[in-house]
C-alpha cells in the first residue's frame, strides 16, 4: 500500500472559510530519507504557493512503483506520478497513457532552461514529462581504506587490478554490490561497455542495431570477465538490494561501489563520514575512447487520465523552477537540471558537476536506454553472468535471440 501524506489541514482551512480545495494527487517512488524529505519539503513550498489546491501524496517504494505504475495508470490514474525519461517512458506515452506537455514547456522557458535533457523528454515530436533532478555515476569508494594502503584514485584500468590485488591482500573485498533488483549490474556493464567501446556502441546496442554476440561486447564481457576474476564483488549480491550492499562498504569489508550519487545519503546513514567517502570517474580502458558517462534523470508525468491536469501542469512548472531544483537537489545531494539553478558545493555534487559538464555524452542507464523487454532479459543476463562467468557464450546468445524479438 501506498504511504500517504496529505495536507489536509490547509483544505479545512479553505472549507471553514467557504472555499473548496482542489485534489492533486500525485504519486512519488522515494522512501529513502532525503528524497523523501525533499519531496514532502517541496508539496510543503508548492502548498503554501496554492492553497486552493490539496496536495495528496502517495509515497512508495522504488521497486514497489515500478510493480504498481502500469496497473494505477489504466485502473485509477493520479493526477501526476514520477516516472524515468527516455526509453522508459515510451511504452506509456505510445499506450496513450501520458499526457504530452509541450504548452508547459513553452510557457515557462523550459526549452531554454533544461535544454539539455529536452530530447530525452521528447517522443515522436512531443515533450511528455519534467524533469526535476539528474546525477553521476561512478565509483564511491573509501579513502580510509585506500590511504591505509596506499592507493591513489585509479586513472586507468590496470591501475585499478593492480589497487584491487592489494586489497585482497589486505583481506578487502575490492566492490560491493547488490544485484537483487538487477539494474545495479548493468551499471557496471554500461561502463565497462562505455570505456571499452564508447558511446555510439552503447546507444547502437540499445538501439538494438548491433548484436550482443558482437566482438565489441564479447570484448566488453571479457574485460567484465577480468574484472570479477582479478578485482571480484562481496559475496551473495543477487541476495541484496543496493542499500544491503552498502553494509560491507560501510563497515571496511569492501573499498568500492560503482553507483550513482543518490547512494551518498545512504553511506551517512550506514554511518560513514564525508571524510571516508570520495568519488572517482570510472576508470580509462581504452585511451583512444572519449569518456562518457552515466547520468540518469527522474522526472514527472501527467497520465492521461489524470482528473485534475490544471493542476498537475502547475506542479511540473513548479518542480523546475531554479529554486526549486536547487532546494530539491541539495536535500538529495543531486544536481538540478534548469541551467539558472544554483549547484551545491557539496564536494560530490561539484565533482559530479565537473564530470558530466567534460563528458562527451551522457547515457541514461542500460534499462532507460534500451526497451522494457530487453532491459529486463539484459539484466538478467547479467546477474547471471555475475554468478557465473562460464555463462558468458549463452547468456550472449539468448540476449541476440531476445534483441530479435524486442526490435
Amino acid at each position: 500500500m501506498f504511504r500517504k501524506l496529505t495536507t489536509a489541514a490547509a483544505a479545512l482551512a479553505l472549507m471553514a472559510s467557504g472555499a473548496l480545495a482542489r485534489d492533486l494527487v500525485i504519486n512519488f517512488d522515494d522512501l529513502n530519507p532525503g528524497p523523501k524529505a525533499a519531496f514532502e519539503a517541496a508539496i510543503a513550498k508548492f502548498q503554501a504557493e496554492n492553497p486552493d489546491i490539496n496536495v495528496i501524496a502517495n509515497n512508495n517504494d522504488r521497486e514497489a512503483h515500478k510493480t504498481a505504475i502500469r496497473n494505477f495508470l489504466t485502473a485509477d490514474a493520479p493526477d501526476v506520478t514520477s516516472w524515468y525519461p527516455g526509453n522508459r517512458m515510451a511504452p506509456f506515452v505510445d499506450a496513450g497513457l501520458f499526457m504530452p506537455v509541450d504548452d508547459v514547456w513553452e510557457e515557462n522557458g523550459f526549452n531554454e532552461d533544461l535544454a539539455a535533457i529536452k530530447a530525452t523528454m521528447s517522443r515522436d515530436g512531443k515533450i511528455w514529462g519534467v524533469p526535476y533532478s539528474y546525477y553521476q555515476w561512478g565509483i564511491y569508494y573509501r579513502k580510509d581504506i585506500f590511504d591505509l594502503l596506499g592507493l591513489e584514485e585509479f586513472a586507468t584500468w590496470d591501475d585499478m587490478l593492480a589497487g584491487c590485488a592489494k586489497m585482497k591482500d589486505a583481506g578487502v573485498t575490492p566492490f560491493t554490490i547488490g544485484t537483487k533488483f538487477l539494474w545495479t549490474a548493468a551499471g557496471v556493464f554500461d561502463y565497462i561497455n562505455l570505456r571499452t567501446n564508447g558511446y555510439d556502441v552503447h546507444n547502437a546496442l540499445t538501439a538494438g542495431e548491433i548484436k550482443y554476440t558482437d566482438p565489441r561486447i564479447v570484448a566488453t564481457f571479457e574485460n567484465w570477465k577480468q574484472l570479477i576474476d582479478e578485482c571480484g564483488f562481496v559475496e551473495n549480491h543477487a541476495s541484496m538490494s543496493w542499500q544491503d550492499a552498502i553494509a560491507p562498504f560501510a563497515n571496511g569489508d569492501a573499498a568500492m561501489y560503482v553507483m550513482g550519487n543518490f547512494s551518498v545519503d545512504g553511506y551517512k546513514n550506514a554511518g560513514l563520514t564525508e571524510d571516508q567517502i570520495d568519488f572517482m570517474p570510472f576508470p580509462t580502458i581504452d585511451p583512444s575512447i572519449p569518456l562518457a558517462e552515466e547520468a540518469p534523470a527522474d522526472a514527472f508525468f501527467i497520465p492521461t487520465n489524470a482528473k485534475n491536469p490544471e493542476d498537475a501542469k502547475k506542479w511540473l512548472a513548479f518542480v523546475a523552477r531554479p529554486d526549486v531544483q536547487t532546494e530539491w537537489n541539495a536535500t538529495i545531494g543531486q544536481l538540478p537540471i534548469n541551467s539558472k539553478a544554483e549547484v551545491s558545493d557539496n564536494k560530490f555534487i561539484q565533482e559530479g558537476f565537473a564530470l558530466l559538464n567534460s563528458a562527451t555524452g551522457l547515457a541514461q542507464f542500460y534499462d532507460r536506454d534500451a526497451p522494457a523487454a530487453m532491459a529486463k532479459a539484459g539484466m538478467e543476463g547479467f546477474q547471471k553472468f555475475m554468478l557465473d562467468t562460464s555463462t558468458m557464450q549463452e547468456v550472449l546468445q539468448r540476449l541476440d535471440e531476445v534483441q530479435a524479438e524486442v526490435y
